[in-house]
C-alpha cells in the first residue's frame, strides 16, 4: 500500500523485517506472514522493509526473496507499504531482483550502494539510475558506508534526486550535516536507519525511521513519531530517552541475530539464523533483557 504523499512515501514507521526460518533452517512462510501481521496491527508500522540485511538476503536464493514478498504482500499489502531489498554489487542482477520483487507484488524497492568491490562515484551514479530505469517501482537509497565500504557522496545524492523514480534514502551515512544538506536542496524523503538517529533526523527534516529495533519497539517508536509531529517536542525527547537502552542495544551484536533472540523470548519465535550467523549467547541474551526492561518493553 503505497502513499501519494511524496514526503512519506512509504509512510513513517517501517521495519527491516527478520526472515523466519524453520528449525530446519528452511524458509517459513506462514511464520513470515505471523511476524508481519504483529508488526503492522501491534507494532503500528506503515510499512515493512524485507530482503533486506536483517532479513539475511545474503544467505537467501532468488526464489526464497520472491516467495518470501509474495506471502508479506499477501498478509498486509492492504494496510501497508512492502519494500523489497533488491540491491546488491551487481547490476544486472539488482535488475532482475527488482523485476522478481516489482511481479511479486512489492510497492517499492531498497537498493543499497554496491558493496565490497568499491566502485567510484560514477559508477555508484550509474548503478542506481540503471536499477531506477529498469523500473516502475519508486526506490529508496540505501546508504550504509560501514557495511558497503564506499560512502555516496553528497553529490552523488544531489543528482540521484533528479530521478523521477528514486523518491527516498534510507539513511545510515552518521553524517547528519550532509543529511541534512541533501534535505535542504531537494524533496527526498529521509528515513533513518539508525534507530537511535530518527530524533536528530526528524530535526533537520526527515520522514521517519527502517529501525531494527522496531520488532519490540514499535509501537513507542510511533508515539514519539506523532509527538514530534504535532509539535510536542519534550514528549519525542522523552521516548527517546526511554527507548535509547534497545535503539543502541539492538546492535550489540548482529541485529538479526538479537531480534530473533528476542522475538523467541516472546514466544513469537522467527526459527534460528543462517550462517554466517549464529544463537545469540547467554551473555547476549542477558543485555537483550536488560535493555528490554531499561526501554519499558519488558
Amino acid at each position: 500500500m503505497l502513499s501519494s504523499d511524496r514526503t512519506r512515501p512509504f509512510g513513517r514507521l517501517l521495519t527491516a523485517m527478520v526472515t523466519p526460518f524453520s528449525v530446519a533452517g528452511e524458509l517459513d512462510l506462514d511464520a513470515a506472514r505471523e511476524l508481519a501481521t504483529y508488526l503492522v496491527d501491534e507494532q503500528r508500522n506503515d510499512g515493512l522493509v524485507i530482503n533486506g540485511t536483517t532479513g539475511e538476503a545474503p544467505t537467501t536464493t532468488d526464489g526464497e526473496k520472491a516467495e518470501l514478498v509474495a506471502a508479506v504482500a499477501d498478509a498486509v499489502g492492504d494496510r501497508a507499504s512492502i519494500v523489497a531489498g533488491v540491491g546488491t554489487f551487481d547490476t544486472v542482477h539488482s535488475i532482475h531482483l527488482a523485476d522478481q520483487a516489482t511481479k511479486a507484488g512489492a510497492d517499492g524497492l531498497l537498493v543499497v550502494t554496491p558493496y565490497y568491490s568499491r566502485p567510484p562515484q560514477a559508477g555508484i551514479l550509474q548503478h542506481f539510475r540503471a536499477v531506477a530505469d529498469a523500473s516502475s517501482l519508486p526506490v529508496m537509497v540505501y546508504d550504509i558506508p560501514g557495511r558497503t565500504g564506499v560512502q555516496l557522496a553528497t553529490d552523488t545524492m544531489l543528482q540521484l534526486a533528479g530521478h523521477e523514480q528514486i523518491v527516498a534514502v534510507k539513511d545510515a551515512r552518521g553524517d547528519l550535516a550532509a543529511s541534512a544538506r541533501v534535505l535542504a536542496e531537494t524533496e527526498l524523503a529521509y528515513y533513518a536507519g539508525d534507530d537511535a538517529m530518527l530524533l536528530p533526523m526528524l530535526a533537520v527534516g526527515a520522514t521517519g525511521v527502517v529501525g531494527t529495533s522496531t520488532h519490540f519497539s514499535g509501537a513507542a517508536t510511533a508515539q514519539l513519531i506523532e509527538a514530534w509531529e504535532r509539535g510536542d517536542t519534550a514528549e519525542a525527547l522523552r521516548l527517546h530517552r526511554q527507548l535509547l537502552p534497545i535503539y543502541t542495544g539492538i546492535f550489540r551484536t548482529q541485529g538479526v541475530i538479537l531480534v530473533k533472540a528476542g522475538l523467541a523470548l516472546q514466544g513469537r519465535s522467527a526459527g534460528p539464523v543462517r550462517l554466517p550467523m549464529v544463537e545469540a549467547t547467554e551473555h547476549e541474551l542477558s543485555h537483550l533483557r536488560q535493555d528490554l526492561a531499561d526501554a519499558g518493553l519488558a
